[in-house]
């Protein structure tokens, strides 16, 4: 990835998806157009001369992904040329788009908004400064750093009888940032893999719906929010619920993270995520299906249902 141009309000870079996200022929999942929106956001940094590793070593302050909401209009294949283009909306809060390199010109593949934060690091060389171009993203933590649950379940561990479905997993080292944290791009991957849990308990894993439908998930949009600080080897309560079914075409659902502390769960983040499935085969490879009765009840009511 490089950058092409370096404009007072716009940062502009060609890229290209990573071959990893090539999961399903050669078309790229939603996760990766989430990547390429970070690495955006760390060259608009850059072209500043505020790059992570700068503001880390010289000011003490961690660069941290909080906030990023995409909505992808186009399908996404893993030679495609991408033009990125980032800018700020007001402090902190970051306008990107992803267009897609095609024969009679740009074709739309992704536009997003991100938010960022600075949090003084306890692992860094220095005691935290922050520079004054970018002192109104400083946060003492994550804390305040998203907005509250709008409904959250009381408890990630009192899933029963809503829907939910639970899977718990350890905050590695490799989910971190800064020798400590967990990172924005960990509860990303932690949405693909949930989803992925999700419909193999509800008797649609990727292969089954594969092998007997020629079917594959895809996604519209998404949303990955960080609201606390969640610590290296603590344990990730995660749950994920189906909300509705749209016009049969789609369902929207959420997952909430918590950690178990003293005085109870506390949420650390959460996301949104529209799915639906396309065809991955034939004529009408790539476009969208319609959800049967029996796949709308799985998705709601669970396996049994």
């Amino acid at each position: 990835m490089s950058a092409v141009s370096d404009q007072p309000q716009v940062t502009t870079l060609a890229c290209r998806p990573r071959y990893e996200g090539a999961n399903i022929r050669t078309w790229i999942g939603f996760k990766h157009f989430m990547f390429l929106v970070e690495e955006a956001v760390l060259q608009w940094f850059r072209d500043r001369d505020f790059g992570p590793q700068r503001l880390f070593a010289e000011h003490g302050l961690g660069l941290e992904i909080i906030d990023s909401s995409v909505q992808l209009p186009a399908l996404l294949e893993i030679d495609d040329e991408l033009v990125a283009a980032v800018r700020a909306l007001e402090p902190g809060r970051l306008r990107v788009t992803l267009q897609i390199q095609r024969p009679d010109g740009l074709r739309l593949a992704l536009r997003g908004a991100v938010s960022v934060a600075l949090i003084p690091e306890r692992a860094a060389p220095v005691a935290w400064s922050a520079p004054d171009e970018l002192a109104a993203l400083v946060r003492a933590d994550l804390t305040d750093a998203g907005s509250p649950l709008a409904s959250p379940l009381a408890s990630p561990l009192a899933a029963d009888g809503t829907g939910a479905f639970r899977w718990d997993w350890v905050a590695r080292y490799f989910h971190c940032h800064f020798s400590e944290r967990v990172q924005h791009s960990a509860y990303t991957r932690a949405l693909e893999e949930v989803v992925e849990r999700f419909l193999a308990d509800r008797g649609m894993s990727i292969a089954t719906m594969l092998g007997t439908r020629g079917w594959i998930p895809v996604v519209s949009r998404a949303r990955v929010e960080v609201l606390a600080p969640a610590w290296m080897e603590e344990t990730i309560h995660t749950t994920f619920v189906v909300r509705e079914i749209l016009k049969a075409s789609a369902f929207d659902a959420s997952m909430d993270c918590y950690v178990e502390r003293r005085d109870g769960p506390v949420p650390v983040a959460r996301a949104s995520i529209l799915h639906g499935y396309a065809a991955s085969r034939g004529e009408r490879a790539g476009t969208l299906v319609e959800l049967d009765a029996d796949t709308q009840a799985r998705l709601v009511g669970g396996a049994g249902a």
